[in-house]
């Protein structure tokens, strides 16, 4: 047999879908075996396809989610409480979760890195919310668990995007 590309290559390769003689070099190895390029058209799965439109879902559901979280955590979590140790971590989970369910959502339960991003920019804006509302410094010096919080959510967040 010769190569279908390659007219002057002898092979004994064929394609797995379309039996189309190929050649070592002509060969697109697949999850199902070999094909000749015009039939494996590997593509990324659908769930980690993120349009335009999709990301902007997700930004804004990020920063509705954060503003939202960021407002609750203000009203009912007083930064002079000095509320520390486990219930913190709580928190902070309670956090995570919302607005990475709320990017997930908003975005038909895609996910990916950039959607991870986003969701992890809304927890630190819930964050920076907080402290404004509370009349704070935006970013203070001497808010450790406040620091905590946020890693643990930022974390929570990207697992549920992962």
């Amino acid at each position: 047999m010769q190569c279908a590309t390659h007219p002057s290559v002898e092979t004994g390769l064929a394609c797995g879908r379309c039996d189309r003689p190929i050649c070592p070099r002509c060969l697109v190895q697949t999850p199902v075996g070999a094909r000749c390029r015009q039939c494996a058209g590997v593509r990324r799965l659908p769930t980690f396809e993120l349009s335009p439109v999709y990301t902007a879902r997700g930004v804004g559901a990020s920063l509705a989610a954060g503003a939202v979280v960021g407002a609750v955590w203000a009203g009912l979590l007083s930064h002079n409480l000095g509320v520390v140790g486990y219930f913190v971590f709580f928190v902070a989970l309670g956090i995570g979760y919302a607005v990475g369910e709320a990017v997930s959502w908003a975005t038909n339960r895609k996910r990916g890195p950039v959607l991870q991003g986003i969701a992890v920019a809304g927890v630190v804006e819930a964050y920076l919310l907080r402290n404004l509302l509370e009349g704070v410094a935006v970013i203070p010096s001497n808010d450790l668990w406040g620091y905590i919080l946020v890693a643990v959510a930022a974390i929570v967040a990207v697992g549920r995007l992962r």
